[in-house]
């Protein structure tokens, strides 16, 4: 049998030069959709389990939640395929499937709401599921609005110095106010007016975070100046530390002014970690552990909430019907979780106090048990280390240390909610991101979603192809032109 013939030269013709042309980049959008779909897929089962155990029938409520679900998710992803093509397509899937579960939980507190005050013969309060649905619904639009007015994200470093001045006197504002319009919980973290609330911290540690990633990269001489060696580490100047002690005396004012642990420890960490990141120095982290524990030590002494938080975390049950009734409560829903959970409406963690914001992460331990509560904390894994690799992507610095702050800010405030409510540090009221219910957490956390896929899109967008520029006529090279047979006969004269 004779051998096939080679291709002829015409059946794959070579373009000019020899190469043949780069295929067209990945924007890998259609992987982002189909996650979406799949986080839409289960929030609805999700729904329709909570039903089935709680009502014993199905109700209108599974539709209009799916379907307002989903209509919200497929116009965001609409937005990131128009203004951030070549976004990371995990960001959004996985904050969608966070919000999707953080709904399922909060319908299925609203039924044993119901359950409770039709028993007591109370009205039955309004669901708090329509609210968070509403809250979705406004945190989309500050999303979008984000994408397409935010045209680069580099420009935010113009105003880093306002947008950091903006953050500070959000966070001063419930300080000052007085208690009936900012306290709840013994917290001045609110800003409370008719038919209106906000926790402007929420915001003000997004700001914030933007004007240390302007400042580290304007300043980033001034951190890495050379200093004293010590047990192997180089420590900074004692002139130098100003900034840090500035941040401390802030977060500082904030556990003292309105009893408000969590933000100061979030806000002081996610600092702390950007200034190490800036100078690779673990001189700054020593520093800053040790300031850390100064103030605990002086607040603990000093302010009778921070003693009393302390104390419940030490030994909650030995004042279990009061301070330590929370932390209890928590403790035995989770053991009653186990490792497979009591199943979505079968468990009762209504009868844990703020099951729906601080302490949802109970929630999810009772009904999904520890394999469940371990996929959420796997997915928000996923989202920080993502983040974390469009930081090293992005070619900017700005942009890497903007990246790197917002992907820690998350990571760390999920390390305190978790360790509150399993008793690995105190209880510090902070919510869990994109699942707990609440207004100003979730606009908040899709603000900072926003901005990640605005740096994550720089990051994997291909560059720009340069045209080239035609050499000047000086610098040509010089060519040989030979003319065609049937050129020199016409040019030959006839005879």
């Amino acid at each position: 049998m004779s051998a096939p013939a080679p291709p002829s030269a015409g059946a794959f013709p070579s373009p000019p030069g020899g190469f043949a042309p780069a295929p067209p980049p990945s924007t890998r959008r259609n992987a982002e959709l189909l996650l979406l779909a799949f986080a839409v897929v289960i929030t609805t089962a999700s729904l329709f389990l909570v039903e089935a155990s709680q009502e014993q029938s199905v109700t209108w409520d599974i539709a209009k939640y799916g379907v307002a679900f989903f209509a919200l998710f497929a116009l965001a992803h609409l937005v990131v395929r128009r203004f951030a093509p070549f976004a990371d397509p995990l960001l959004l899937p996985i904050a969608a499937l966070l919000n999707g579960l953080g709904l399922v939980l909060i319908h299925r507190l609203d039924l044993a709401d119901a359950q409770t005050a039709e028993y007591n013969s109370e009205a039955i309060p309004s669901p708090d599921a329509n609210q968070q649905i509403m809250w979705t619904a406004l945190g989309m639009v500050v999303f979008i609005a984000i994408l397409i007015v935010l045209r680069d994200y580099r420009t935010l470093s113009r105003y880093s110095y306002t947008l950091g001045l903006i953050g500070l006197v959000a966070l001063a504002i419930p300080a000052v106010l007085p208690s009936a319009y900012s306290e709840t919980n013994g917290s001045k973290i609110w800003i409370r007016l008719p038919g209106f609330s906000v926790q402007p911290g929420e915001f003000a540690k997004i700001l914030l975070i933007i004007f240390f990633a302007s400042v580290l990269v304007a300043k980033r001489d001034l951190f890495t100046a050379a200093g004293r060696h010590f047990l192997g580490m180089e420590f900074p100047r004692a002139r130098d530390l100003g900034p840090i002690l500035v941040v401390w005396i802030v977060c500082i004012g904030v556990l003292v002014f309105e009893k408000d642990l969590g933000t100061s420890l979030l806000i002081f960490s996610t600092v702390l970690v950007m200034l190490y990141i800036a100078t690779e120095r673990v001189g700054w982290l020593v520093i800053g552990g040790g300031l850390l524990t100064v103030g605990f030590f002086f607040a603990y002494q000093y302010f009778s909430h921070v003693r009393v938080r302390t104390q419940t975390w030490l030994d909650p049950f030995a004042d279990y019907s009061n301070t330590g009734y929370q932390i209890s409560q928590s403790l035995f829903g989770l053991a009653t979780g186990g490792l497979a959970g009591t199943g979505l409406g079968s468990g009762r963690p209504s009868q844990v106090p703020f099951a729906k914001t601080d302490f949802i992460i109970t929630t999810i331990g009772e009904e999904l048990g520890l394999i469940g509560l371990a996929a959420v904390l796997l997915l928000f894994l996923v989202f920080v280390v993502r983040g974390l690799r469009t930081a090293l992507a992005v070619r900017d610095s700005f942009g890497k240390l903007l990246a790197a702050g917002l992907s820690f800010t998350i990571a760390i405030q999920l390390f305190v909610v978790v360790g509150g409510v399993t008793k690995l540090i105190p209880l510090t009221g902070l919510t869990t991101p994109f699942m707990s219910y609440g207004g100003s957490s979730l606009l908040a956390n899709y603000a900072l979603l926003a901005l990640l896929i605005k740096v994550s899109d720089a990051a994997r967008a291909p560059a720009p192809i340069r045209k080239k520029e035609p050499a000047p006529i000086a610098d040509a090279q010089t060519e040989l032109l030979r003319k065609s047979e049937a050129s020199r006969s016409e040019a030959r004269p006839q005879e």
